[in-house]
This record gives structure tokens, sequence and C-alpha cells, in this order.
């Protein structure tokens, strides 16, 4: 039965965001209370907790050794690439981030400087991202493996004292050395770091100092090895934490700035609230620290909270099976866990009956949160009977930092939805507007925005582009940050996201959403997964296509029937209107290393478009498998 809980949260949050932001921010420490919790003087640049001055690495570590969690752990490292674990306590990570610190204040990196982070799943990711934290200077983490061109933009625009990058990545099938792909980026790069710093790895060493650059090359360890620690530096709380860049942009790559107050206030109070997750929980969240997911909730948010938190260095399928998750889970008591909906779509492919959970102790598993990729309501149904505890979508973006949309499990757990992320998260004034910003009806799909100002966490503007900030998210709807996703409200408030606006298909006059269609593919008991792209056609304007990969065990034989039964179950479930005639079936699609579907891609292949593949896509083969799967008629 509802508490009231969360009713009473959000109007207050948007109602008296001071009152309701001000007492969250009692769970960080300050060495200086903000003057103002929030600072509108500047529309539409809002800014939190204003004169306040804080360190993000002290409150994520510091004050637990303080008040008595040194001996618990930190972080749990398992890779199963290497066959590696390792556990860090609170005290022994806080030893290794104030090392770490000293030495890149040795190497001149002081408040306010860059640097850029080339790493893969390693604790030493971990480590230079604190570090930097601690010292008041700014990390950049690159996804590792990123291409010369992706990284070299990057180190263009942010334009770092240091890059740090380890030696080599490891893959299931393969090993990707990172230090060819950082030399080629430099070479590119107008500017040049005083230094890099590569953490070698036995299964890829890398060669250190052995040719004629314009920065000086170091060992990680040597570095480490001469270095002093170094105490907290504290900064403003509008101060920036990090730059992360979007991933497939072209141009000047678009930086997006996390402050340190916000952040820290935001992200603590997310643990709770949304996810349940309280001081000495373990957590694991299976992403990277190169993505949002990875920034948040593998490092910051369960270090703020005191939780303990897996560092994953594997894949849900293949290391070994479609059983690693639930090897995790055991090994380490895990309370909850966070991936993406296709993580779980990839272990349903491989073992649709759920028979490699058996051999595990699920016991302390008590809710699976998904984010990342539209949750369809056939792999949500899978999940929840096999695992039989509560699957739980949640919806934002590498922009907010932190869920606009959610189940707060902590505050208020509510019925689930199969396909709603929940409810608007307080802080959140989501609002579904249509032409002229027309709020639309329950139940009536338009964009989703966010009414000003956006809530503490997100981002205050773009590293060094503020008119770029303005025109791309706030100039579409005045007062509103328009988040570039389609959907719509309930009658009882819940919000159904339905794809990127860009997504949204205009048949013959008519606005279909590739989410709805989706969603009626992936309710047949064959599909593992599957993606709807609208390509052109002369009369209609747009009509879809779908792609769709079976799941293990499923006679591809049978392809032209299950076509045949999926075409007919668009047309019971979405309607005639929807027009779908050809249905694909293929082997893979392809997607981002995060697990996002690359439909856009896919769309300007079957347009005859030259096609933009991102730097993150996971496996290149797969796009040229499709090529002619997808190529226009002649």
């Amino acid at each position: 039965m509802s508490t009231g809980a969360y009713s009473a949260a959000y109007q207050r949050s948007l109602q008296d965001p001071d009152g309701f932001w001000g007492e969250a921010a009692r769970a960080v420490e300050w060495s200086t209370p903000p003057a103002r919790v929030l600072d509108s003087d500047r529309p539409p640049f809002h800014r939190w907790f204003a004169g306040g001055r804080l360190n993000t690495c002290f409150n994520a570590l510091d004050r637990h050794v303080r008040d008595g969690r040194g001996d618990q752990p930190a972080i749990h490292y398992d890779s199963p690439v290497t066959g590696t674990r390792r556990t860090l306590t609170y005290a022994g990570l806080l030893e290794e981030v104030a090392t770490f610190a000293g030495a890149l204040a040795s190497l001149g990196v002081g408040k306010g400087d860059r640097v850029v982070v080339y790493m893969p799943m390693v604790p030493e990711a971990v480590v230079a991202m604190l570090a930097c934290a601690r010292i008041g200077a700014v990390h950049s983490v690159v996804f590792g493996g990123f291409a010369p061109a992706e990284l070299a933009a990057r180190i263009e625009d942010a334009r770092p004292v240091v890059v740090l990058a380890a030696s080599c990545g490891i893959e299931p099938s393969r090993v990707v050395e990172y230090k060819p792909l950082l030399d080629a980026a430099l070479d590119r790069s107008s500017h040049k770091p005083q230094a890099v710093v590569v953490l070698q790895r036995e299964q890829a060493r890398a060669a250190v100092g052995e040719r004629d650059t314009d920065w000086e090359e170091l060992d990680w360890a040597e570095l480490v090895s001469d270095a002093e620690p170094a105490d907290c530096v504290d900064v403003e709380a509008t101060d920036p934490l990090y730059i992360l860049y979007t991933s497939g942009t072209t141009g000047r790559p678009k930086g997006i700035v996390r402050d340190n107050g916000g952040h820290a206030v935001a992200l603590r109070w997310s643990m709770t609230n949304v996810f349940g997750i309280d001081p000495g929980d373990t957590w694991f969240t299976a992403s990277d620290v190169g993505w949002v997911v990875g920034h948040s909730y593998i490092v910051y948010a369960p270090l703020l909270t005191g939780a303990t938190s897996v560092l994953y260095e594997g894949k849900p399928v293949g290391t070994p099976d479609a059983g690693a998750f639930w090897r995790v889970v055991s090994d380490y008591g895990v309370k909850a866990m966070f991936t993406a909906p296709t993580a779980y779509r990839a272990i349903k492919r491989d073992d649709p009956e759920g028979a490699l959970m058996a051999g595990y102790d699920l016991s302390t598993l008590e809710t699976v949160f998904l984010a990342g990729e539209r949750l369809d309501p056939d792999t949500w149904e899978w999940a929840t009977l096999r695992l039989g505890v509560p699957v739980v979508d949640n919806w934002w973006q590498t922009e907010t930092g932190w869920p606009i949309a959610a189940n707060l499990r902590g505050l208020e757990p509510m019925p689930i939805k199969p396909g709603s992320p929940t409810v608007p998260v307080p802080g959140y004034a989501v609002e579904v507007l249509g032409e002229a910003g027309r709020p639309m009806p329950a139940g009536e799909e338009g964009a989703i925005c966010i009414r000003l100002p956006l809530p503490p966490g997100t981002l205050p503007t773009l590293w060094g582009d503020d008119d770029r900030y303005v025109a791309g998210y706030l100039s579409a709807f005045d007062g509103y940050y328009l988040t570039g996703d389609g959907g719509f409200l309930d009658e009882d408030g819940y919000l159904f996201v339905m794809g990127r606006t860009d997504d949204v298909l205009n048949v013959a006059g008519h606005r279909l959403s590739t989410g709805s269609i989706e969603a009626a593919l992936a309710g047949h008991p064959a599909v593992a997964e599957c993606a709807v792209i609208g390509v052109h056609d002369e009369l209609k304007g747009q009509v879809p296509r779908a792609l769709v990969v079976l799941k293990a065990g499923v006679d591809r034989g049978s392809a032209d029937a299950v076509a045949a039964e999926l075409r007919q179950r668009v047309r019971d479930e979405v309607g005639a209107i929807a027009s779908l005639q050809r249905v694909d079936v293929v082997a893979a699609l392809p997607k981002t290393r995060s697990g996002k579907i690359l439909r856009k891609t896919m769309r300007e292949m079957a347009d005859g478009l030259p096609a933009k593949v991102p730097g993150t896509i996971e496996d290149a083969s797969v796009l040229e498998t499709l090529a002619p799967v997808l190529a226009p008629p002649p």
C-alpha cells in the first residue's frame, strides 16, 4: 500500500527545491557549507550549492576510513578474462589513491587541470579517477580501445596535462593494444600533454619512452614508487569534477560537464532512495568506467554511500558462459545489480531456460536494475520469472548523470508496469510536449522534456561551449530541457519512453514509434532481440523494417514462418497502419560497447546514405554481414 512518500518527496522537490536538496546535502561532508542551495541568477544556467566547498574523494574514501569502515571492502575486482580477483578495502583504496594523487601532482597536475584516462576495467582506472578528484583535477575518461580519431578529438578538446593509459584491454577473444592507438591519437592532435603514463599489463606490454615524442613517457609502477601521498584539495561545489564526451559525435566532441557538489549530493541521495543501497551493502554494476553508468554507479555513488562495488572485467556471456553474472552475485553476496537490457537479452538468447542459474546461490539478490536501452516487456518478463526478484527499469542520459525516471525502491517501491521506467524522480519536472510546447494529454506521445531548473548532478553546460548547450538542449521549448526522446505519460503518471525522436516513423502521415513495434516483435517466443528502423518509401514516406535475432535452439530454417508470424503480430498489436512488410532474421545486431543498438547507422545503410559508424562499435563485422541485407534495392 502506498505510503505517499514518493508523492510528498516529488512535490517538495519541485515546490521547495532549496529545502529538499538542502536537506539531502547533509549526507555530504562540506568544508564550507553552501551559501545558497539553488542559484538561478543567470538563467538558463542554474547552479547548485554555490559558495559550498568540499572534496569528492574525501567524501568517497577518507571520511569512511575515519568513521570506521577502513577494513570494509570498497571494490571487489573480478576479471574472468585474466583470471584475476582482488579486493581493495576502503583503507587500501585510500592509500593507493593518495599515492597516485601525489604522483600526478609531481607531474605538475593541479586544481582545474585536465587528465585523460584511457583505460579498461581495472582498479587503477578507479584509482586514477579518485586521485584526480583528490587534488581538484578534472578527469575525462575515454572508453578503452576508442579509435585514434575519436581519442584525438577528445584530447584536442580537453587539453590534458597528463594522459593515463593501460598497455592493453582484454576481450574474450582478443587483446587490444592501447598504446599504438594512443600514439596515433597524439600524433593527430595539436595538443600534446606534458606526460603519458602507461599501466603495463602482462597480456601485452607497451614500449615506453623508446621513441622521440613531444611528451614524457613514464611507467605507472615506477612513477608511483617515488610518489608522496597527497592530501585532499577543497574545491567549489560548482567546480568541474569530470568531463565525459558523448559517443558517436562528429566534428567537435560534446563534453558533458559534471560539477562536484551537485554530483555528490544527487548520487548519494539516489543510491539509497532509488536503488535501496545503504552503507555496507554490496552492489554490482556491469558496465564500464568509460560510460556514465560506470562513473556514477561503479565508482562514485557506491563509494559516496559507503557500500561495496563490484568492478567486473568480463561479459554477460562468453566469460565463460551465460552464467557469468550469477557467479558474481553468488561469490560476493550481491544485494542488487545494475546493467543494460541488452546484457539480459544476450543471456536469454544463450540460456533461454535459465538453467545456469541453478548452479549459484542467488539468495542475496533482492533487485535487478536495467537501463541504457528500452527494456522490452518480454525481457522483463523472462528475467522476473527466472530470478524471482523485482526487475526494475530506469531511464536517464549521459547528460543527467543519474535517473530521470525510476521505481524508487528505497523511497517507495511501486507496482511495475512492463515497458515503463515508472515515474519521474524527485527533482525532475518531466512533461510531454507537442507542437508549440503544448502539454500532451495522458497516453498521447510527444517530446519528453524537463522543466528548468534541472536537479543537482545534471550537466550545468558543455565543456567550453555555453552556446552549444543552449542551442542543443534548451532552445526547442522555452524554459525546458529537451531530452531527445519521445514517449508519453499514462493516467497514473507512469512514463513510457518509446525511443529517440529521430526514431519516430511517419508512415503516410501517421506517427509511429519504433518502440511500440519492437515491443510487439519482442513478445514472440522465438525472438531474442530485435530492432526496427524506418526506411524511405516513395508512396508512404517511411515504412518500418525489422531485424530479428532468434533465441538459441530455434531452427533458423523456420525463419520465413517466424517472419510471417511477426508481421501478423505487429498488425494485431500495433495496427495495419504500421505496414511492416519486411522482417529479416539475422545472426546479430550491431551495438556500441555499452549495449546500444546502432539503429541510426542501419537506417543510413538502408537508405543508401553514407553510414556513420561510431568508434564505440562492439564488433564492426556485424555491420559488414548486414550490409547486403540492408542495402536498398537497385
